[in-house]
């Protein structure tokens, strides 16, 4: 298969630093790398790009203009923009699906996906992945990693005899490194580093200030910095390999600080604006805050200078040691919470090649086309939950085909996982519940007039090993089935003796049993949930129906107790091959699309013991309590699962 070309389009300058922008143009090296045709959207700017930001990124994969964008084909574009707007994201979603990158903007729940490298604040809208191991993180690590934890800080006294060069050297101890990006646009370097300026002579603390290459300040700051014993340097490239030199760093929210816990190294923050702050709160850092207030309380937080617990007077190394040893301990539990097992070995690049984009450009049953406004439900790793604002049904889209198969295995292994029993174990009672449903059909079309219009057939699509397709024979009807399963439909042929044929509907419906128009029914069970092309199923089997003829299926049911109790939760428990998900009470106008009138719904599937709060009290009891809310969740329609039975339209 043919692969479309990625574009990764970041934010750059304005106060949003450089990060973005170096973030991405790795991004598509390593793309390039894996082999795919991957490009690095910078429009036209003010002044020139700094090398340092783009790496290596050959200027031949770097895009300048719209014209540019719309003269190929994407099959994904990936935004790492810190905020877009809801005019912008329209823009770009107008190309091809969208992958949010720490996306913070108002567009955010409209993004076809979402990654959150940096978590985020809790309330928010919650992103299919919250993956700091995915972020470009350091090999070189700390040993002992987060230093002072389990040592008695016995060296700190130990003077330093390195030269003040640009790149530290390795091997110092009680170094502190004051970086805030290669912007800074807070401004938070100079004072910052001035404010853990001072503990020199006997403490012996080095603090190291680093200006990235955006930031205009050192030159102003640098005389000031240097006399109060502050070494500055510029641009360190591949800082992230070099933070484990230090015993301390001092940065805002952002990738900085989770490449310091990854490397074993302790991390206080200060924040530039109120939301950074937060964010670094939020996500558990130890942080000065934001304002003039918190270079006083970073220096408090390092030195242990002004604690309840600080040492009396005279005693500015236990202080310290102190502060260390609380700051290592905290950054050690963090670093274990979005680090565990040192992290997982796949890379941003490696997870966004693999995607393949199966989305539906409008809804699959409306065929209403403004997609990506219709908002998200639930997001997980592989699937995201739209609902259509214009019919209101619940679709699914995925990254990456359902890890299912539709053979033995399906009816067997994973039938008994969810039901106790295998499907042919289960055949009888299949059978008893498809009689039921044969006599709703049976009523329904004494009422309009098709059962006089012999042979009374109907299809079953999704037959499975037959139990419905064997009571209809036996009540009258010439059935027919579809599966796609071999051993399911040689059953239905040997076994039971009735046609079937093997393949997906509708396409197959065209060449086996359902070839030609006038059946009596057409009936799905637990099937139509399964359609990536629902529309066409549905107009294919409005074809199919003589006029009065039963369409009859059955679904899991969206406004079912456990929806009810935990709408997130039943979508995750929802199967991977599960594209739509089907609510009762909109039926009746999905349906009408199509040309057929709803006569009969039934809700079935009713769990007391899922009720919330009184539900564990049941614990497999069935007494009057139970028998209650049984009784209330059928009055209510509270059941998890439901039938319908939908007649053709006749023609005016």
């Amino acid at each position: 298969m043919t692969r479309k070309a990625l574009l990764v389009a970041p934010v750059f300058g304005g106060g949003r630093g450089g990060g973005h922008l170096a973030r991405s143009a790795a991004l598509v090296r390593e793309l390039r790398a894996l082999g795919r045709e991957a490009y690095l959207y910078i429009p036209a700017l003010e002044g020139p790009v700094p090398a340092g930001l783009l790496g290596n990124t050959d200027s031949a994969w770097i895009l300048g203009t719209g014209e540019e964008l719309s003269c190929r084909a994407w099959e994904w574009i990936v935004l790492d923009r810190f905020r877009t707007s809801a005019g912008e994201f329209k823009r770009w979603a107008a190309l091809a699906p969208v992958i949010g990158i720490d996306e913070g903007g108002p567009a955010r729940e409209n993004f076809d996906f979402l990654i959150d490298l940096l978590p985020g604040l809790p309330g928010i809208h919650p992103a299919n992945l919250t993956a700091p191991y995915l972020l470009p993180l350091p090999e070189n690590r700390r040993e002992p990693a987060f230093p002072f934890q389990d040592m008695g800080f016995q060296d700190i006294n130990r003077e330093t005899d390195l030269p003040p060069t640009e790149v530290p050297g390795r091997g110092r101890l009680a170094g502190i490194l004051v970086s805030f990006g290669a912007e800074d646009p807070g401004g938070l370097t100079a004072p910052a580093a001035l404010a853990l300026a001072g503990k020199t002579g006997g403490d012996g603390i080095t603090v190291t200030a680093l200006f990235g290459v955006l930031n205009r300040n050192r030159a102003q700051s640098q005389e000031g910095l240097e006399q109060a014993g502050v070494r500055v340097c510029g641009n360190i490239p591949d800082l992230g390999e070099c933070l484990a030199d230090y015993d301390l760093v001092i940065t805002h929210f952002g990738v900085t600080a989770f490449e310091a816990l990854r490397a074993g190294v302790p991390v206080v923050l200060v924040s530039p604006t109120r939301r950074h702050e937060q964010l670094a709160r939020g996500v558990g850092f130890i942080s000065a805050g934001n304002g003039e207030a918190a270079f006083r309380k970073l220096r408090g937080l390092v030195y242990g200078e002004g604690s309840k617990n600080a040492a009396p007077p005279g005693s500015a190394g236990k202080n310290i040691r102190r502060a260390f040893r609380d700051i290592s301990v905290h950054c050690r539990e963090l670093a274990g919470r979005y680090f565990p097992d040192s992290g997982a070995a796949r890379s941003l690049g490696s997870l966004i090649s693999g995607f393949t984009p199966l989305l539906s450009p409008v809804c699959p049953a409306c065929g209403h086309s403004n997609r990506p406004e219709d908002p998200v439900l639930a997001r997980f790793p592989e699937r995201s939950y739209r609902r259509c604002r214009r019919c209101s049904l619940v679709y699914m889209e995925r990254t990456a085909p359902p890890p299912i198969e539709y053979g033995a295995a399906y009816f067997s292994d994973s039938y008994r996982k969810q039901y106790g029993k295998t499907y042919l174990e289960d055949f009888p009672g299949l059978k008893r519940a498809g009689k039921a449903r044969l006599r709703r059909i049976r009523g329904i079309l004494a009422k309009t007039g098709v059962a006089r219009v012999l042979p009374e057939r109907l299809l079953d699509i999704g037959c499975a090993f037959g139990p419905f397709l064997a009571a209809a024979a036996e009540d009258g009807f010439e059935p027919a089935g579809i599966d796609s399963s071999a051993e399911a439909v040689a059953y239905v042929r040997d076994r039971l003796r009735i046609p079937a044929v093997q393949g997906f509907f509708p396409d197959q419906a065209r060449r086996g049993p359902g070839r030609e128009q006038g059946f009596a029914a057409v009936t799905l069970w637990y099937v139509i949930e399964h359609f990536t092309g629902l529309r066409e199923a549905l107009v294919e089997i409005h074809r199919l129906l003589r006029p009065g003829g039963v369409l009859a299926w059955s679904s899991p049911s969206f406004s079912g107790i456990s929806a009810r109790k935990s709408r997130r939760e039943f979508l995750r428990a929802s199967p991977a091959d599960h594209w739509t998900v089907w609510d009762p009470r909109r039926v009746s106008r999905i349906l009408g699309f199509f040309g057929f009138e709803v006569r009969k719904t039934v809700i079935t599937g009713h769990h007391p013991e899922r009720f919330p709060v009184i539900g564990g009290l049941f614990k497999g009891r069935r007494g009057p309590a139970y028998r209650l809310c049984f009784g209330l969740s059928r009055v209510l329609g509270w059941g998890d699962t439901f039938e319908v039975y939908a007649v053709k339209k006749a023609v005016a």
